[in-house]
């Protein structure tokens, strides 16, 4: 049956009618008595009663791995570097939002979680910050969420964890920072900094500048105002602060602004400036990047190795097509050198030493030896299955980038293509395979005994959160290799009801008088449709990341991929390398198409696609 033909004016008409409704439902939610799942004062004080059952300290050995989350905190024990200390976090399963408050002491060396309930626990928290000192770990802020995100709490208070005892102590004190969340603690010296942040009131969102500074030795708080006519940075949240010497850096973050004309719609700003905090003087002065900077991105995480900081990670949405957002989720790692000021893309030396032997095989293996000796392959042939790894890094953004897939098949139509096939996988399995973290955002980073440690995040599947529970760690000395020392587990997804909201607009829909039109039938249709289509690419993906897909024939492997690089808008040779293309090749054929997208993104206000919603985790 044919769609209907609207009438003149109706479709603006019941497009009205829905924002009225939508503003007094928004109302009732504030004002209407509370359910269960949304009084937080009842889940807290429920927590708070459990808490007080407590009478001494246990600690459970050897546990099972947390369970994922993301913007939890993680921070190397200053007595026992081959320790990490993790707390809180959070995690969605698509239905409901769960925040934990529990704490986890995990050994590198002998690889074991250890599980520590104490009493007088801090209540459970994500988007806070932790900084150790001598035998302690300080935590401040942060935010609760009710299970259906109706409503949302931000803490203000301040605690102590004794790593020799496991025993909490708050410090109540005067002139502490007003409740809030993603803001960035740093220690520097005797003392802790502190900058920015955030504070939803449900009627607007305010982002925080101001500087506090914690004297760990005279346990005071003391607020830093700016002087008259001195610099200072924008309010904002989910960036990074870091320490080198006498300076303290800022660099980045994420904040909402209302618009100027009549709409007062907010536009989403990710931040990209840097900026450097004497501690002596406390003065701000903006720092001019110079090297080659990360471009700008939000949710990425940063940390400091004796005279370099690393980047990792982040997301950046770009407008590929009108009103179509595309959200990458980045694994790169950068490196900013604090001595000058420099920023570079740091390689590892095991990725250059495989593009090395790559160039070995190409220079000792000439085109007219081949079709004699299967045994060499040219670098275009060994290429292609370096493009499928690449593949499958496009299907889920970088979600797979530690997964090595070998595919045989060749484009040479001479005689002999199956040995040459069979020779090129031999050649394959004689390079070292890179394993790298898939891209994320809001992951913990911490650096012990010159090692990098990477955990959890989040990333994004179409309209998926997919919400990691893997720990990475990298020699900086080296600089050699990624090593996974937990893989990700395969996350729950639950796909929303929309049965209670149907039920709560029942009334003003029959009021209404409007029956579902054909065209409203077929987009729930489609819909549902897509909801199908979506959870088959995550289940694809996600086999793909634990190396199911390993078993499946190099040329069904081929067509899974570009059957999810489809569903998944990625066939776009604009946006995609060609098969056989190197990215340097790619980039020169596409690079004014990026550049075209990323100045029409500029254009546009209010459309920050999925960073729209950082702020409420930042």
């Amino acid at each position: 049956m044919g769609k209907k033909t609207k009438k003149p004016g109706k479709g603006k008409e019941k497009t009205e009618r829905k924002t009225a409704r939508a503003e007094e439902k928004k109302a009732r939610r504030e004002t209407k008595k509370l359910s269960p799942e949304d009084d937080i004062d009842a889940i807290l004080l429920s927590i708070q009663k459990e808490e007080a059952k407590k009478k001494e300290v246990h600690v459970d050995d050897n546990v099972p791995a947390p369970s994922p989350r993301s913007n939890c905190s993680l921070t190397v024990n200053p007595l026992k570097e081959t320790e990490l200390i993790l707390y809180g976090g959070e995690f969605y399963n698509g239905n409901k939002t769960f925040v934990y408050g529990d704490l986890y002491r995990y050994d590198v060396e002998k690889l074991e979680w250890k599980l520590v309930s104490s009493p007088n626990s801090p209540p459970p928290r994500s988007a806070h910050q932790a900084v150790a000192w001598k035998n302690y770990v300080y935590i401040f802020g942060g935010e609760f969420t009710s299970p259906n995100q109706e409503r949302f709490h931000h803490y203000k208070d301040f605690w102590m964890l004794d790593l020799k005892t496991n025993q909490w102590e708050q410090l109540n004190l005067k002139g502490c920072p007003s409740p809030r969340s993603g803001h960035r603690m740093v220690l520097y010296k005797h003392k802790i900094i502190l900058f920015g942040g955030f504070y939803d009131t449900l009627r607007e969102v305010r982002y925080y500048n101001d500087l506090f500074v914690f004297d760990l030795d005279q346990f005071k708080w003391q607020e830093i105002k700016p002087k008259p006519g001195a610099m200072w940075p924008t309010a904002r949240s989910g960036f990074q602060l870091f320490v080198y010497q006498d300076d303290i850096f800022l660099y980045g973050g994420y904040s909402k602004e209302v618009s100027s004309d009549k709409s007062n719609s907010e536009k989403g700003i990710v931040h990209s400036d840097m900026w450097s905090l004497d501690p002596k003087t406390w003065e701000w002065n903006k720092v001019k990047k110079s090297g080659m900077p990360p471009g700008p991105r939000a949710g990425f995480s940063m940390c400091v190795h004796k005279r370099r900081a690393l980047l990792f990670g982040g997301v950046v949405d770009i407008e590929v097509e009108g009103d179509v957002m595309m959200s990458l989720f980045l694994n790169e790692l950068y490196g900013f050198q604090l001595d000058t000021n420099r920023w570079y893309p740091l390689e590892l030396r095991k990725e250059k030493s495989t593009k090395d032997k790559l160039k070995k095989i190409e220079q000792n293996c000439p085109d007219d030896v081949n079709k004699i000796n299967p045994a060499c392959t040219t670098r275009e042939e060994t290429e292609e299955s370096e493009d499928e790894e690449n593949n499958i890094d496009d299907i889920s953004k970088n979600i797979a980038s530690n997964m090595s897939i070998d595919d045989g098949e060749t484009l040479t139509k001479s005689e002999g293509k199956a040995e040459e096939s069979s020779a090129k996988l031999d050649i394959q399995s004689s390079l070292p395979e890179v394993v790298k973290p898939c891209g994320r955002i809001n992951a913990c980073m911490a650096v012990g005994r010159d090692t990098l440690y990477i955990y959890g995040g989040m990333m994004e599947i179409k309209d998926q959160e997919i919400t990691l529970d893997d720990l990475y760690s990298l020699n900086l000395s080296k600089l050699d290799e990624w090593k996974c020392i937990i893989p990700a587990s395969e996350s729950e997804w639950v796909e929303a009801s929309d049965d209670d909201e149907e039920n709560e607009d029942d009334d003003e829909d029959e009021s209404d008088g409007d029956s579902l039109t054909d065209e409203d039938e077929d987009d729930e249709e489609e819909e549902e449709e897509e909801a199908q289509n979506a959870s088959v690419q995550v289940g694809d993906a996600v086999a793909l990341i634990k190396g199911v897909g390993k078993n499946l024939r190099r040329k069904e492997r081929r067509v899974r991929i570009e059957q999810i690089r489809a569903s998944l808008g990625l066939s776009d040779s604009q946006r995609t390398p060609s098969p056989g293309e190197s990215l340097k090749d790619f980039y020169r054929r596409t690079n004014m198409y990026w550049q075209m997208a990323a100045h029409e993104h500029t254009q546009h206000t209010g459309k920050v696609g999925f960073l729209s919603f950082l702020s409420l985790v930042m």
